[in-house]
């Protein structure tokens, strides 16, 4: 038995052991945060590259991870989607950063006072909430937790399991024939979607998701090829007129890493059309020439294409490449009225005298005499809808693309 002094002496001893091993502390730091009870998970598909802490004041401050383009400066941020996991009942404040962005090669930032977000509390039901912005460039998003988690994005996501989803459901169809044509940076299939017979006296041609986090034109793209099935007699008369060819998600790679605008190789698929692609830096790309080039060489060159995308604008953006365009400017007149007529497209086409060269819009018709343009989706504010876009919003759109076309191609 130790008598007291004796038991004292080893207790002061072992404090000074366990301190010189740095295992307590004779005092806890000044600038010492607990640890917090909200937990930001980026462990999913689709999910945002991110770093995150908590301050002091229990703020969740976020950190966005630029994607870089490969031959300049540029870097985007548009894509957010992460999930976040705290006690219910808890109120939660995220700030994210990092939106100070550089298009081609001049610094600019995406973000607005009217940026909205996207939020689920199951990963299917989603809503849009308007969000703060803050001085440098910053967004706050404030969150009340009704269930153990939310999931929060820039904009409704459409994923790559989403999309086999669709291939899966609409391929037994007789109308349908899908087809893959090559394979992304990183492996995964490309395909080409048909719609139709072939031997229709037009043809149209989309594409989808050349940057990731423009989601919409995924959405689009399934309530096009949906109202197109409905075999009704409406459909009956479209596909009499047009079929239609879709690679729906040209940048699966960029999607599965929850990235913004470049694909693995740090290559913008919307660019540097005006030259044939690089196989190994752009195989997404290259794979649809490839593709295209058959389609010239058989005569079943698209009397249309479209390249539907996300900005904060919702433009037409009509090409302009060098040579004579009077029939082609006339034609995109038609097809914006009647987009207004049709949809709920409200904002209208670029300016006359606009280019932005290395489009797939410009390079469709500079290289393969093929009517293109890009066509962006506003994913900020609908102005026909008076509301920020949700999927049910684009599902609409494209329910309604069917009957434009077919007007389009009314002579």
């Amino acid at each position: 038995m130790f008598d007291k002094n004796t038991f004292m002496s080893l207790a002061v001893l072992l404090f000074c052991v366990l301190k010189m091993a740095g295992t307590v502390s004779a005092q806890t730091p000044k600038d010492a945060v607990k640890t917090p009870e909200v937990f930001i998970n980026t462990g999913f598909e689709n999910a945002s590259p991110m770093n995150w802490e908590a301050d002091s004041a229990g703020r969740i401050i976020l950190s966005l991870v630029y994607d870089h383009e490969r031959f300049s400066q540029n870097r985007a941020n548009n894509h957010w989607h992460f999930k976040v996991e705290a006690p219910v009942g808890k109120e939660v404040t995220l700030i994210l950063q990092n939106f100070d962005n550089i298009w081609n090669n001049t610094h600019a930032s995406p973000i607005s006072k009217q940026s909205p977000a996207v939020i689920s509390f199951d990963g299917k039901t989603w809503e849009s909430r308007p969000t703060e912005y803050l001085a440098d460039n910053r967004m706050l998003i404030r969150l009340k937790m009704t269930a153990p988690s939310a999931f929060i994005a820039s904009v409704e996501p459409y994923r790559i399991s989403d999309l086999d989803k669709f291939l899966a459901k609409i391929k037994t169809n007789k109308l349908v024939t899908i087809t893959p044509i090559g394979k992304t940076s990183e492996g995964r299939s490309l395909e080409i979607i048909k719609i139709g017979n072939e031997k229709a006296p037009k043809k149209i041609f989309l594409r989808g998701r050349a940057h990731a986090f423009e989601a919409g034109g995924n959405w689009t793209i399934e309530g096009f090829v949906n109202r197109l099935l409905q075999d009704d007699a409406q459909s009956k008369l479209y596909l009499k007129r047009f079929c239609v060819y879709i690679l729906p998600m040209a940048n699966k790679d960029g999607v599965a890493r929850g990235k913004t605008r470049f694909n693995a190789n740090g290559y913008d698929l919307n660019r540097k059309w005006d030259k044939p692609a690089d196989s190994l830096i752009a195989p997404e790309n290259y794979y649809l020439e490839k593709w295209l080039h058959k389609m010239v060489a058989a005569n079943k060159k698209p009397d249309l294409a479209l390249d539907i995308h996300n900005d904060p604008g919702g433009n037409l953006h009509v090409s302009r490449p060098d040579g004579d365009i009077t029939a082609y400017l006339a034609n995109m007149a038609k097809l914006d009225s009647l987009l207004r007529k049709y949809t709920w497209f409200t904002e209208g086409s670029t300016k006359p005298g606009f280019r932005n060269p290395g489009t797939l819009g410009e390079g469709f018709m500079e290289r393969f005499g093929v009517e293109a343009a890009v066509y962006e989706l506003n994913y900020e504010w609908v102005a026909g809808l008076k509301k920020a876009p949700l999927a049910e919003d684009w599902l609409s759109l494209g329910g309604k693309l069917p009957d434009v076309f077919y007007h389009y191609f009314d002579k």
